[in-house]
């Protein structure tokens, strides 16, 4: 077992998990996150807990958030949302085809990093010495693909809820039609796409079900034997675990639990009669 605390750099933006240490900040608090830049301020928003699972190498809390600490977030707060504006403002004076995505400020070494997204390869040059001159900064571009985009922007999916990889998804991990074809999802890109416009990650959460399940079940059209008697596979309830039988007997469909048509009967009936 050990403890856990997660937080979170913006409201209702991805959460960070740390070790707490010594510390016991509750939900709400500033505390600051070890970053390689140096300490960052961060909201609480899962206060330390202890959990089942051994989770090791999470970096430790740094404390709480002093007022100074607080001031000098405030300050790269400003100093973010000053380069922006100037940023969009370059842009349009040179008339260039991109779209700042994210700002981020190192104060430490007095650096913006600026995020954007283009279409094509974009000549920054003298953007980015534009920038520099009027904000007496350092300035680095770096151009970012749709679902980076989407990932750092955040908003709202399909589902209604704020998008997973802005939230809790650490890594993107591929994704493919062939994964909505074999959850019988409509293969419509209008239907199976996030708000980055790529396919959707959810789409990966339950496929590993429904791998498992084919393996064992019987196809569609195939003939089985079912506690109702015999009939003819019709279809497929995935997270049911159900085969969809319709009886030789009198034509009726039946959603069968998939351990009663697959394998053993006498096992599957010894399972069930203990309950």
């Amino acid at each position: 077992m050990g403890m856990m605390m997660a937080v979170s750099f913006e409201r209702h933006g991805r959460l960070y998990y740390l070790d707490p240490g010594p510390h016991t900040p509750a939900i709400g608090d500033k505390v600051l996150v070890p970053t390689d830049s140096g300490p960052e301020v961060a909201e609480c928003v899962w206060a330390p807990q202890w959990i089942s699972d051994d989770v090791g190498g999470l970096p430790e809390c740094a404390g709480i958030a002093t007022e100074e600490d607080l001031q000098r977030d405030e300050d790269s707060r400003r100093r973010r949302a000053e380069c922006r504006i100037a940023a969009k403002r370059f842009i349009r004076t040179h008339g260039l085809p991109m779209k700042v995505t994210a700002v981020d400020y190192i104060g430490a070494t007095n650096t913006f990093i600026i995020y954007f997204s283009a279409p094509n390869r974009v000549d920054f040059r003298a953007l980015v010495r534009d920038l520099a001159g009027q904000l007496r900064a350092r300035v680095e571009l770096r151009q970012v693909g749709p679902r980076d985009e989407a990932r750092l922007q955040g908003g709202i999916g399909p589902c209604g809820r704020d998008l997973c990889c802005a939230t809790f998804l650490k890594d993107f991990e591929p994704v493919s039609v062939r994964m909505a074809k074999e959850q019988d999802l409509p293969v419509n890109p209008m239907r199976i796409a996030g708000a980055c416009g790529r396919l959707m990650c959810c789409l990966k959460y339950e496929h590993p079900l429904y791998q498992d399940f084919r393996k064992n079940a019987p196809r569609v059209g195939e003939s089985v034997e079912t506690p109702e008697g015999p009939g003819t596979v019709t279809g497929h309830n995935v997270p049911g675990d159900k085969v969809v039988v319709k009886l030789a007997a009198d034509g009726s469909s039946h959603a069968c639990p998939r351990a009663s048509v697959c394998g053993s009967r006498q096992a599957y009936e010894a399972t069930h009669s203990k309950e």
